[in-house]
């Protein structure tokens, strides 16, 4: 990546590589726009994203579209019932000369499809918890690097859920944003149709390497952020724990618990990459409200009141914005 002259140059470059990333991937993904420039968000940021919704709707191939523009290495597990921790992290066999060889497993990549994550016990589910948070995995007490960028991308089905295991709340809390997929238009499903159902298959090409996503990761980092735009999205936070003093009047009512200071720093993370592809160099209150909604999303937990009167997560963050 060319050294640029000052943060304002890097800006712009983020700026003018997401509007050609977006570009490449809307060839290949139609009708998904909020879906892609919320995973993009997830790669500048550093965080990894939790994609819900029903089958046929091009999750895979989506996160499969953005590993090809950004030149990242991919591997995909299919989570299973009966998928082991070193089906996913790797593990250690005895080679010729009888000595412990340790065989990297799928974990090792740029960029893991963790598919229908839900699938699979909680045994096998931790085994992605320390990969996410540290970058790292711990096998027969060695540790291991994975390589950067790294983000985990998890897919889950939201009608079959017998048989499955659902998330516990530390393992949800890892993903920066919880991403519902919804139908799409008549006009958009039109053109998949026709795009889909000819013997043409368009090869995305390739726009960002690793070592570009990386310098725009750190810029992220950077980026300036007044205190009353820091201060809307702690009391934002502090607002969906009940019977705190901050707690409104409908957290109070219909939620359990809050979100942690976690959702706090992604908030802000979110903010600032959503204003710099937007092309601008520092977020304001609009920013966090931007990407408020899918990092909250799975991290209120409703109680019983809520379920009974049919009040959804996303009404009491609008209520909350």
């Amino acid at each position: 990546m060319p050294p640029f002259a000052s943060d304002k140059e890097a800006a712009d470059a983020l700026h003018h590589a997401y509007q050609r990333l977006t570009a490449e991937i809307s060839q290949t993904i139609i009708g998904q726009e909020e879906v892609v420039k919320l995973v993009l968000t997830a790669v500048f940021c550093q965080g990894h994203c939790l994609l819900v919704g029903v089958p046929g709707l091009a999750k895979t191939l989506l996160i499969q579209t953005i590993s090809n523009s950004l030149d990242l290495s991919f591997n995909r597990v299919q989570f299973t019932p009966d998928l082991m921790p070193s089906d996913i992290l790797g593990s250690e066999t005895l080679d010729q000369n009888r000595h412990f060889q340790f065989v990297k497993g799928p974990v090792f990549a740029n960029i893991v499809l963790a598919d229908e994550i839900n699938r699979t016990p909680p045994k096998t589910q931790a085994a992605l918890l320390e990969a996410m948070q540290e970058y790292s995995v711990t096998v027969a007490g060695h540790h291991y690097n994975l390589p950067r960028p790294f983000f985990v991308l998890a897919t889950q089905n939201p009608i079959e859920q017998e048989g499955t295991y659902p998330l516990p709340e530390a393992q949800l809390d890892r993903f920066m944003f919880h991403v519902a997929l919804e139908y799409p238009s008549y006009e958009a499903e039109l053109q998949i149709v026709k795009n889909t159902t000819g013997d043409r298959k368009h090869k995305p090409n390739v726009v960002l390497h690793a070592d570009e996503i990386t310098a725009f990761q750190q810029l992220v980092r950077r980026v300036p952020v007044t205190d009353n735009v820091v201060e809307y999205a702690v009391k934002l936070v502090h607002a969906t724990r009940p019977n705190t003093p901050m707690a409104g009047s409908q957290t109070n009512q219909y939620l359990e618990w809050g979100a942690g200071p976690r959702a706090s720093q992604h908030l802000i993370m979110g903010a600032k990459c959503n204003a710099l592809i937007r092309g601008k160099y520092s977020p304001d209150i609009e920013d966090v409200q931007a990407v408020a909604t899918p990092i909250l999303r799975h991290r209120l937990v409703r109680n019983f009141k809520a379920e009974a009167e049919g009040i959804t997560v996303e009404q009491i963050i609008k209520g909350l914005l």
